[in-house]
């Protein structure tokens, strides 16, 4: 737990009604003379699992922590579920399941005693804290390790129990800075798995990673931002839509070569241990199409997938843009 984690204040009370989602327009916030984040937008709507994507640098984990409630912008409003952070603070705090890029302090603590305490901290009925605790150690599968100090933990470890923390109050909404972070592959599938199910299951769910290929996977729709500011805003649909390059390598790569030039199409020659070739392609129906041109045209194709995620394709569009 960080510092700010520490004087989070959660009294219970009475329910409100709520707009759902989670919204940040034109939010500034400033450190002395470096501008985190300038006049940036953000929406992130209940139901929904929302990426925040962005170079180092470019302010992610700024808005985060504002729309945390953790740290307040210099200008802008920020609501959640229709609450302003500001003037309803524990309301708010509530409704927000933090999970920070690291575990944080109280490693001298067991895995069940930080769940405990967190529990405590968002007085939750006491009677059934101790069988809340338990559910989240098994959801997050540190049940074998419950007992044992935080400091102890894998890093991956760690990012499951971080994870349980921000769930043990069964927030709406949840803010997750790289979650993926350290973590085994069956771990991310598990990762990827609960996380839409928690979408399912009405909660407003912000992922800010830098791994997008597994973002492609979790999200909904990305917000993009860059130098404090937001540059896009697209479903991943949308980022689909606008095509991607695509690997291809086959047995005889000539004759791949003669095939993709017969048929018009502009393709470069990749470098690597498996030669192949990439170019773009506008949706999945054209690459099918192209797939069945080239083995009609007997091309032994030995590998046709894309080379990149549809939100890989945007942020290194932007980029170039940007360059």
């Amino acid at each position: 737990m960080t510092a700010n984690q520490d004087e989070m204040d959660v009294p219970a009370g009475p329910d409100v009604s709520a707009a759902g989602g989670i919204t940040a327009t034109a939010v500034s916030r400033s450190f002395g003379q470096v501008r985190a984040v300038e006049h940036m937008d953000f929406n992130a709507p209940a139901g929904k699992v929302t990426a925040l994507i962005g170079p180092n640098g470019a302010g992610k984990t700024t808005l985060l922590l504002m729309l945390a409630s953790l740290l307040a912008p210099d200008s802008g409003t920020i609501t959640v579920e229709g609450l302003d952070p500001q003037h309803q603070r524990a309301e708010v705090r509530r409704r927000i399941g933090w999970m920070p890029d690291t575990l944080g302090v109280w490693e001298s603590l067991t895995a069940r005693e930080i769940l405990t305490q967190m529990a405590r901290f968002y007085q939750l009925p006491k009677t059934g804290i101790a069988q809340r605790v338990t559910d989240m150690l098994d959801r997050v599968r540190l049940s074998d390790l419950a007992d044992q100090p935080a400091r102890v933990l894998s890093r991956g470890q760690q990012q499951r129990l971080s994870l349980a923390r921000a769930l043990i109050h069964d927030p709406s909404v949840l803010l997750l800075d790289e979650p993926a972070s350290g973590l085994d592959p069956g771990s991310r599938v598990e990762l990827r798995t609960m996380l839409r199910q928690l979408a399912a299951e009405g909660k407003s769910i912000v992922v800010s990673s830098h791994v997008l290929s597994e973002l492609d996977e979790i999200a909904d729709a990305a917000v993009f931002v860059n130098h404090g500011r937001t540059v896009r805003q697209q479903t991943t649909e949308e980022a689909a839509a606008a095509g991607r390059r695509y690997a291809i390598a086959a047995t005889d790569g000539s004759a791949l070569a003669a095939k993709l030039t017969e048929l018009g199409l502009a393709f470069r020659v990749e470098d690597g241990r498996r030669p192949s070739v990439s170019l773009m392609l506008t949706n999945d129906d054209d690459a099918a199409r192209l797939l069945r041109d080239l083995v009609l045209a007997g091309v032994a194709v030995r590998s046709f997938a894309p080379a990149s995620g549809a939100l890989e394709e945007t942020y290194m569009n932007l980029e170039g843009e940007r360059r």
